[in-house]
């Protein structure tokens, strides 16, 4: 450990790297309680880690570094910015401050709306159909796996049309503020530490081939493929960009050929077959929106329900740079109330959204639309904290249940539970990882995968952009943040496979914005200067990006890892394959397109976003899709265009992986209404 005073050496690291000016000094500002809250189960090999950091900080400095002089002390953290282990250290002491509210006041920021939170009656969300585990009815008219777009839909459709259904949820239902504060735990922020809403790092990791080796990945690296286990799903916690695919989305392989080295193709249905859905989406769920503007406009049965969000200070200097760029620009639809609308009041325009809960259930997601419908007809019931470990066939092979397993303080249970359809919707990596866990006799490697398809096609979304910084200020902080859109360079684009929306980006946290900064370059690790960057720099930077349509390829996979199993003795999902070439061609020229929109717009500095490394493996992190892609032909696909698994006419999935691909925009609306469509089609049947 060193010698002297273990708080003494704390803290004056830590106020090294974040000192005292304007704004207090990481000690004074609670940091070094953030290394209290780390669990030994959470990060077990931290608590060496840092004091192997202290101790070379002494080293550095010829004995304590505590007594060095402060000038000393910062030219021993300059010699250390190429140290893995310091900059870890320093990294993480910067987040920490950066989350506390200590920090926010000189920066302008605070996560309520400007004018404080409107007083508005926020609903309550019916938490009546929970169950527990000796209230299971022995068989149900259908079984839901998932909470998330697509399986609320499911759950609404079935029990609306009289059925009793269970819907069984991995993760739990917590509190509004469990979700809506912690800025080092929400599923945007990559620290290292455990989302709130993904499992502990100890009890279920993946594993990721790379090189013809295996590595173990913690749900908290973003190569793991991060979903949000929590009643409601991703959805509870989403940006809620609410974006219609357009015809070219869903017929890929006709539009651009089919690239050597992927699986391109098109989907079995087309925008005539999804549009009365979208509309549906977008009226039951709640979107705001407009189409004006709309460079790739697709036919419309009905306006948007709300009108699209006011325009933020950063659209309008954005609109002007579009303007002298001959762009056309729209407003970003948003699965967000711009007005009162299904008993929810409208959007108080807050600081942290994406990656949050609403604090008024302004965000339209699962928990507050179709479950919440389901909820009020009685005929639900919902399992939280389980996992359905396999899907129960009989000697035919038909589906006839679902095995449930869970722990309840370290006393792992398992139960069977019969029913006469099991829907599917776990999100594209689960999914897949459920058929592959359930084979039999007859499909030894797991349901709907005689032909070795399911896991295949694994694909999400690579982000291109560019970070621009201003002369001047130019953010108002008004959330959610994106305000405007082109959709000039979604498709059509010379020379390349597809392309994708531009956007700018939600507001960012203080944390974030480091982040953000760190990695452009544009600050330093540690002191006055890093302190200084960030109050002049959070105010004049802004982020326009957008998701990459990706090529899709059939080596992109999921599969079951041969010997590590979760906590509960569950094969883990294990991951292979990476981005097709035509991916980065896209993201370079996404990069580009966004650098020079933020020049247009005067910004003066720009930092493209940077190239995933090709060791990364598959992309799955952000809107994972197509690990049992729909089809008409069994050979090639996983389900059929109705979302039934091949030869099991009881067994559907409604999640985004039966996508095709994934479209150059958020895929939460296609994934609505393709549920919509399913269940259509299944209930009047």
């Amino acid at each position: 450990m060193g010698s002297g005073d273990p708080d003494q050496r704390l803290r004056s690291a830590l106020d090294a790297v974040v000192p005292a000016d304007v704004s207090p000094s990481a000690w004074t500002a609670g940091v070094a309680g953030f290394w209290d809250t780390i669990s030994l189960d959470e990060q077990p090999g931290w608590p060496d880690r840092l004091r192997s950091v202290l101790d070379l900080l002494d080293q550095q400095a010829g004995g304590s570094f505590a007594a060095t002089a402060p000038d000393r002390q910062a030219a021993v953290l300059d010699s250390l910015t190429g140290n893995a282990d310091y900059a870890w250290f320093a990294t993480l002491a910067n987040d920490a401050f950066y989350a506390t509210p200590t920090s926010w006041h000189s920066l302008g920021w605070s996560p309520e709306p400007a004018g404080g939170w409107p007083a508005v009656e926020v609903p309550q969300i019916d938490r009546g159909a929970a169950v527990r585990r000796d209230e299971l009815l022995p068989r149900y008219d259908a079984v839901v796996i998932g909470t998330g777009a697509g399986g609320g839909v499911a759950a609404c459709a079935l029990t609306e049309a009289g059925r009793q259904v269970l819907v069984v949820e991995r993760g739990d239902f917590p509190d509004t503020a469990f979700l809506a504060r912690d800025q080092l735990r929400n599923a945007r922020t990559f620290v290292g530490l455990d989302h709130l809403t993904l499992p502990s790092t100890g009890h279920n990791p993946r594993t990721l081939v790379v090189g013809g080796q295996s590595v173990t990945l913690p749900a908290w690296d973003p190569r793991w493929g991060s979903n949000a286990y929590t009643y409601g799903g991703g959805t509870r916690i989403y940006g809620a960009q609410a974006w219609r695919f357009v015809p070219e989305d869903f017929g890929m392989a006709t539009t651009y050929g089919v690239p050597e080295g992927s699986a391109l193709a098109d989907w079995p249905i087309g925008y005539d077959d999804m549009e009365p859905y979208y509309s549906q989406a977008e009226w039951e769920v709640g979107v705001c929106g407009s189409t004006e503007g709309d460079s790739m406009p697709a036919p419309r049965s009905r306006p948007f329900p709300m009108p699209a969000m006011p325009i933020t200070a950063p659209a309008k200097r954005l609109a002007g740079g579009a303007s002298a760029l001959g762009l056309r620009t729209l407003p970003v639809p948003l699965a967000i109330n711009s007005q009162p609308y299904g008993g929810r009041p409208a959007c108080a325009r807050c600081r942290q959204c994406v990656g949050f809960t609403c604090p008024i259930e302004a965000k339209n997601g699962s928990h507050n639309t179709t479950l919440a419908r389901a909820a009020a007809t009685g005929r639900l019931h919902v399992l939280l904290g389980t996992r359905a470990e396999r899907l129960i066939t009989d000697a035919r092979g038909r589906v006839t249940g679902v095995r449930l397993v869970g722990d309840v303080g370290g006393s792992i249970w398992r139960v069977t539970v019969d029913a006469a359809d099991v829907v599917i919707s776990g999100g594209a990596i689960e999914s897949a990882r459920l058929l592959l866990c359930s084979g039999n006799d007859l499909e030894p490697n797991g349901l709907g995968n005689n032909n070795d398809q399911v896991g295949r096609h694994l694909q999400a979304h690579l982000y291109g952009g560019a970070l621009g910084i201003f002369e001047e200020p130019v953010n108002d902080f008004v959330g959610p943040g994106p305000s405007i859109a082109t959709n000039d360079y979604r498709h059509h684009n010379v020379g390349l496979v597809g392309g994708g929306m531009l956007a700018n980006e939600f507001v960012p946290t203080p944390v974030s914005t480091f982040h953000y900064l760190l990695a452009a370059g544009l600050l330093p690790l540690h002191g006055l200067a890093a302190k200084e960057g960030m109050r002049r720099l959070s105010s004049r930077m802004q982020r326009v990006v957008g998701p990459v349509q990706e090529v899709t390829s059939a080596d992109s996979r999921v599969r079951l890892d041969p010997a590590v199993r979760d906590s509960l003795g569950i094969p883990v999902a294990q991951l292979s394959g990476r981005l097709h070439p035509e991916d980065h061609r896209v993201h370079e020229f996404l990069g580009k397109r966004a650098g020079a929109w933020l020049a247009a717009s005067g910004a003066t500095t720009i930092v493209p976003w940077p190239r995933q490394p090709d060791d990364w493996g598959p992309s799955s992190g952000q809107h994972q899709a197509g690990t049992c892609r729909m089809g008409t032909d069994p050979a090639h696909s996983v389900t059929d265009p109705y979302g039934r698994v091949w030869g099991h006419d009881n067994l559907r999935v409604v999640d985004g992986s039966t996508h095709v691909t994934n479209g150059g925009v958020n895929p939460v609306l296609t994934i609505y209404a393709n549920s919509l469509r399913v269940m259509d089609h299944w209930l009047r049947n």
